[in-house]
């Protein structure tokens, strides 16, 4: 048992002792940024109040990284170095190119559909007499929590064995059972079970996808619109000729944000099946091999991976970004 009596004071004490460095460093911050006037002395006093930022990054973030790459190339009592073994196992053991597999299916469908259904939603609401409701609804899956989310779905796929009156309390299953079928064990069906958890997360994203994008479709000029119409487009053209190119700069950011989002899941994956029944994805294999088989060098290896797959979605964000100011 943790002795909590004399870490609370401690902790305390430590906490008291971090806002205290804090105050001091801001303090000599502010004195020496009053010594300082002109446009070169605002240049000193920008680069003073970064100092702080940059310092917590690099012990937060950078420190860290470094850290995580350099403890990748070790075993996994992280002794012994190992070299480039923890990647060659990730890319060739059966479970974890299974793994890899799911988090494919993850990133390639999830960003797609949810932006799909996010676009189609809020083209057809767009000015209608509901539209205000209907965006509500969508939205809804947006304020609460992946784990919450998770808890509804698993109800959702609930299963209960076919004996007797036993009545399914799983919508699936009790769907199921009324087309005059028997009942399912959906989790533990792979790869079924994979995608069911990926409907997850595109009922979630798909509100986020729809409100940006209808965003974007409001601030299609009218005129544009009109001189379509009075043209004589129908509806396929004014969305494929019109809308969609209109679009386009935020249907990227859209995509992108989402798919690094998708990359790092891991409530869905851990609240509905922990992983097993070959369901688990890089983050939740990260946390699996680093705190519960306390394999140290593997659990490294897969957060670089995960960091590595992160950055080329990244750099392409802020291309496009980039690229639709310069506009």
């Amino acid at each position: 048992m943790f002795n909590t009596a004399s870490t609370t004071p401690e902790k305390i004490l430590q906490m008291l002792a971090a806002l205290l460095l804090f105050a001091a460093v801001m303090g000599v911050i502010l004195f020496i940024a009053g010594r300082f006037g002109g446009k070169k002395g605002d240049r000193i006093v920008a680069y003073l109040y970064l100092l702080p930022v940059m310092l917590l990054l690099a012990v937060g973030l950078v420190y860290p990284g470094l850290r995580t790459i350099y403890q990748s190339f070790f075993d996994a009592a992280g002794d012994a170095f190992i070299g480039l073994d923890n990647y060659g196992t990730i890319f060739t053991d059966p479970d974890q190119l299974t793994v890899l597999r799911n988090t494919v299916f993850w990133v390639v469908l999830t960003p797609f559909v949810a932006t799909a259904i996010g676009l189609v939603y809020a083209i057809l609401v767009d000015k209608s007499r509901f539209e205000s409701f209907a965006k509500t609804m969508i939205f809804l899956p947006m304020s609460i929590s992946f784990v919450a989310a998770s808890v509804i779905w698993k109800f959702m796929y609930e299963y209960r064995p076919d004996q007797g009156n036993v009545k399914q309390i799983g919508l699936i299953n009790q769907v199921i059972v009324w087309l005059g079928g028997k009942p399912v064990q959906l989790l533990i069906e792979s790869p079924l079970n994979t995608f069911l958890l990926i409907i997850v997360m595109i009922w979630i994203q798909a509100g986020f996808a729809m409100t940006i994008l209808s965003a974007a479709i409001k601030a299609i000029p009218d005129d544009i619109i009109e001189a379509a119409r009075l043209d004589g487009v129908n509806a396929w053209s004014m969305f494929r000729k019109i809308t969609l190119p209109s679009v386009q700069p935020t249907v990227v950011v859209v995509l992108t944000t989402i798919g690094i989002g998708t990359l790092k899941v891991f409530d869905i994956v851990r609240t509905m099946t922990g992983g097993n029944f070959n369901t688990s994805v890089v983050a939740n294999e990260f946390y699996r091999q680093t705190f519960n088989a306390d394999n140290q060098g593997l659990g490294a290896a897969l957060a670089t991976l995960l960091f590595l797959l992160v950055i080329p979605i990244v750099w392409y964000n802020i291309r496009s970004l980039r690229q639709s100011e310069a506009r």
